[in-house]
């Protein structure tokens, strides 16, 4: 199995904001913290979890600033630079570069559904813009298109410096496509807590999770034993906590795992608009399931 260049559990962290909507900076500076205590040993920030489409450009600057001060080098920061416009995307990248982050994140163009070819030019650009780590974000039930997976082995062949890809297409067998044909080192990293393990089974290297912002040692303790060889181990951590998996997308990601922060006594506020917040069925369905686990009491 191929060594992680990010590690092996990455978090993909929610944005804090105060009670009248705005950023909260000395939150997400904690919340950081508590996630590499927890087990976490890369952040990734301001993706679909980090509610990207309703954090504008200079915010989003501020929130990996203050990411960037509070980790201070203890591990590597990923920034979601992404969008569906190129030119904007390059732009922004070069602008999030230069604040020193480790590696930047660029989602599938929504909405405007690129060809294969749009693709390719698209990530290229990005990646030929930056000297950087890129890591390509597959998420089809957001973007509408599918980054195919000679798409992404192509963009692994001809750009050094794109490294990975968070696949969260729950596509297995263009996963194993990915993992066998794409260049020695490049990473597959599962964008979906509950296919971690069977992506791991065919050679994935980790995930970019929103369950470790709840469950961080128990998703750290499943992943080294699946790389380890203890799949028996590996698996049963698995089944332990798929009921928390499948409660935190309930509705529309990250409405659930921030009110879970909120169950366990680390608010980070609400969501924005157009999301809203979970309701008292959900709230009570996620409180028996983290109840069960034995999460909170």
């Amino acid at each position: 199995m191929t060594e992680p260049r990010f590690g092996r559990l990455l978090t993909a962290m929610v944005t804090p904001f105060t009670p009248d909507g705005e950023l909260d900076l000395v939150r997400a500076q904690e919340l950081a913290l508590r996630l590499l205590d927890q087990g976490s040993e890369a952040l990734v920030v301001c993706g679909t979890t980090g509610e990207s489409p309703t954090v504008f450009y200079d915010d989003k600057l501020r929130l990996f600033a203050a990411v960037l001060e509070a980790v201070d080098g203890q591990a590597p920061i990923i920034a979601n630079a992404g969008d569906n416009c190129t030119d904007d995307s390059v732009e922004f990248a070069k602008q999030v570069v230069r604040l020193g982050v480790d590696a930047v994140m660029a989602v599938v163009p929504y909405y405007n559904k690129p060809p294969q070819e749009g693709l390719y030019r698209h990530f290229g650009a990005i990646a030929s813009a930056v000297d950087v780590p890129v890591v390509l974000y597959n998420i089809p039930g957001r973007c509408v298109v599918n980054l195919e997976s000679a798409t992404t082995i192509r963009l692994a062949s001809d750009f050094e410096n794109i490294v990975a890809v968070k696949e969260a297409s729950s596509n297995l067998t263009q996963i194993a496509s990915i993992i066998d044909a794409a260049p020695v080192g490049f990473e597959v990293l599962s964008g979906n807590d509950e296919d971690t393990l069977p992506m791991m089974g065919l050679g994935a290297t980790g995930i970019i999770s929103v369950a470790s912002h709840i469950v961080g040692p128990q998703m750290a303790e499943m992943l080294n034993a699946q790389a380890s060889g203890d799949h028996t181990r590996a698996l049963k951590i698995h089944l332990e906590l798929m009921p928390l998996f499948k409660a935190l997308f309930m509705t529309a990601n990250p409405i659930m795992v921030k009110k879970a922060l909120e169950l366990v006594g680390f608010p980070v506020g609400e969501t924005r608009l157009p999301l809203i917040s979970a309701s008292a069925d959900q709230t009570a369905e996620l409180t028996r399931i983290m109840r069960h686990i034995g999460l909170i009491d």
